[in-house]
């Protein structure tokens, strides 16, 4: 690895430590010439499939895109950016488990859906009223119906809203 301070060809690692997500790989360099000391990071280069629009162009997969996607859905929502980076590795780890050199971009956002059902079921009504294009609120019932009947196997997944205890109307406590 060429020094960024001196251009010298050569340099040796000093110290390496797998980052707390195991993706990455840190390692501390020095050069051999100029004595300077910097930071390298390894990561593993996946092939992603493209994505095949609605209208039949081909675009590579853009994880800024999904990331977009999960802020949109999620905004002003009780979900920790943890919960957001796996549920996006755990999307674009399907998509790349697939093997498919492409992929319809219907199917990327099924595989966004499954995970906003799981994390979050504003952000999964949200993302589905623009993903599948409600056109009335007859639409709208119709998932959150679906999600209802859902309810009893995400349940334990979402972060309580309203604590341990629900609230009535007149604010006491049942």
């Amino acid at each position: 690895m060429h020094c960024p301070f001196c251009q010298h060809e050569d340099t040796r690692v000093i110290d390496s430590r797998v980052s707390d997500d195991g993706a990455t790989i840190r390692r501390r360099r020095e050069c051999e010439q100029c004595g300077e000391r910097f930071n390298t990071f390894e990561t593993a280069e996946i092939k992603l499939p493209a994505v095949i629009k609605n209208d039949g162009r081909r675009e590579p997969f853009d994880d800024r895109k999904l990331r977009t996607s999960f802020d949109l859905a999620l905004h002003k929502r009780p979900v920790s950016s943890n919960a957001v980076d796996a549920a996006m590795r755990a999307v674009i780890d399907d998509l790349r488990k697939s093997g498919e050199r492409e992929v319809p971009s219907r199917q990327v956002g099924e595989l966004v859906m499954r995970a906003l059902k799981k994390l979050d079921q504003v952000a999964f009504v949200r993302f589905a009223s623009v993903y599948r294009s409600f056109e009335d609120v007859q639409a709208f019932r119709e998932e959150i119906e679906r999600l209802e009947r859902d309810l009893p196997t995400i349940e334990g997944m979402q972060i309580p809203l309203l604590g341990d205890a629900t609230v009535s109307a007149q604010g006491k406590k049942r």
